[in-house]
Parts: structure tokens; C-alpha cells; sequence
């Protein structure tokens, strides 16, 4: 089972682009996120056509996140209940399983989202954040007591540490590599959920997110933010997780690069 997560920065702009990626990477489950478009405008029937099922959480210009997948999502729930927002930055959803132990749930339990930004430390967009990630982790601590294997991925908007940045000391304290900010996403991993990132051998210098500015992709001068975590009844069957840093090679494409997870 392969499971992927990819920030397409407007859907409508670069629905071609995930097709084509679809085609060559045939996964079972893909979060998107800001999609920038309403869910009337979001265009199930071309993921339909590519054998994809679709459930989805739009909004006008800002945010969105969509979950695409071969088998049917269930139980679908949009945003983080208890946390008032009406940002679309959040859906979950139960997935088959295809191959899950005789003594296990059927389902896998993905959580697709678009953490907010934060824009700088201090700002009320930041507060936003903290209040943001604070609400998610009450959540999630009860969505991880009733499914035992769970997915959370998405762009997170926060690196773990120094290895997650091309420059640790110019970007000290600046946004996604504050220290409250990491705080935030060590607490939300001691619920226990484990980067999958991390559990395999990577190149230095791997990175999710390059600004368009600067040559920054060509110099690889850029960030980790997109993460998969994954829950420890997942954890022994991850064989693989990696960047796939080819469709930020692409003719417009996004800032974000696809990460994919492969379970055995």
C-alpha cells in the first residue's frame, strides 16, 4: 500500500500535472492540499476517470484539502471537531486496508492536512497556529484511541529540526523553524505517531519545499514541512518513504514536492 501527500498550490492550475503524477505513481491514498477552489469546482470526474474516488473540503481562493483514493473513504469528517474554524484545512477518512493482519481492523484511518502558515512569530496569524495545532493534538489523541492504525500527512509548515532546513543558523527562530513551533510537532509525535521520513536512510539535504524565488529549487536551498506520521501498528510495515523531487522539475509546478510511503 502506498500513501502520499502533495501540496499542488491550486488544483485548478496543476490538475494535469497530478494526473500525469497519478499515472506514473499509482498510489492508493493521496492527500492534496490548498486546492484553492470550492467543492462545485473540484474536478472528481477527471480523478474518476484516472480509477480514483475522491472526497474533498474546498474553499475559494485560500487552503482546501482533498483526499484521492482507490477504494472507498468512509467516515468522512471535515476540519478538527471541537476547534472552531472556518478555515478547509483538515479531512479524514477510513480506507480498506488491503492486506491487514487476521487479528486487525480492515481500515486505515488517514487524516489529510494543510497546517496553517503562521506567517511570522508574534503575529496573530501565529497565535492562530499555536491554538490551531493545540486543538488538533486533543483530537487526534482521541482519534488514535479508536484507530490504532492511522496516517497523518500533510504539509505541516514546520520543520523538526536543523537537518530540515538548508540554513539552520540564517532561519533560526524564523517561521516553521521556531522552537515553538517544533515543540508543537514533538508533542503531536509523543502521541504516538513516528516521521516516516525518518525511520529509513535519506541523502542529507533532503528537502519538500523550495521557494520560487532565487534559483531556490536549482540550489536546493529549501525546507522539509510535508510529513507523514505514522502510527506504531503502522510502523513495523513502512519499507519506504521518500521525496519524489521530480514534479518541481515541471513547467509551472508547485513549491511542493510529493512524499510517499510505502506500506508492506
Amino acid at each position: 500500500m502506498r500513501l502520499a501527500t502533495w501540496n499542488v498550490n491550486s488544483l485548478s492550475v496543476r490538475l494535469p500535472q497530478v494526473l500525469d503524477w497519478l499515472q506514473k505513481n499509482p498510489v492508493d491514498v493521496l492527500a492534496l492540499q490548498e486546492l484553492k477552489l470550492t467543492d462545485d469546482k473540484f474536478p472528481a470526474e477527471a480523478f474518476a476517470a484516472a480509477g480514483y474516488q475522491t472526497q474533498c473540503f474546498g474553499q475559494k481562493t485560500y487552503n482546501g484539502v482533498a483526499l484521492v483514493s482507490r477504494a472507498p473513504a468512509v467516515a468522512v469528517v471535515r476540519n478538527i471537531p471541537g476547534f472552531s474554524d472556518n478555515m478547509a484545512r483538515v479531512i479524514t477518512a477510513s480506507v480498506l486496508d488491503p492486506a491487514p493482519a487476521p487479528d486487525a481492523t480492515a481500515e486505515i484511518r488517514v487524516i489529510g492536512a494543510y497546517f496553517p502558515n503562521g506567517q511570522a512569530p508574534g503575529s496573530d496569524k501565529f497565535e492562530y497556529k499555536m491554538a490551531w495545532l493545540k486543538g488538533l493534538r486533543d483530537w487526534l489523541r482521541q482519534e488514535l484511541a479508536e484507530h490504532a492504525k492511522l496516517v497523518l500527512m500533510g504539509d505541516f509548515n514546520i520543520t523538526f529540526d536543523d537537518q530540515d532546513v538548508w540554513d539552520p543558523v540564517g532561519l533560526k527562530d524564523s517561521i516553521h523553524c521556531t522552537d515553538e513551533e517544533r515543540y508543537q510537532l514533538r508533542a503531536l509525535v509523543s502521541l504516538g505517531l513516528h516521521d516516516s521520513f525518518r525511520l529509513f536512510e535519506q541523502s542529507p539535504k533532503s528537502y519538500s519545499w523550495w521557494d520560487y524565488r532565487d534559483m531556490a529549487f536549482r540550489r536546493n536551498r529549501g525546507l522539509r514541512i510535508d510529513h507523514i506520521l505514522l502510527s506504531q501498528a503502522l510502523k513495523s510495515r513502512a519499507s519506504a518513504c521518500a521525496i519524489d523531487k521530480a514534479p518541481r522539475k515541471n513547467e509551472r509546478p508547485s513549491d511542493h514536492a510529493p512524499v510517499v510511503l510505502t506500506l508492506d
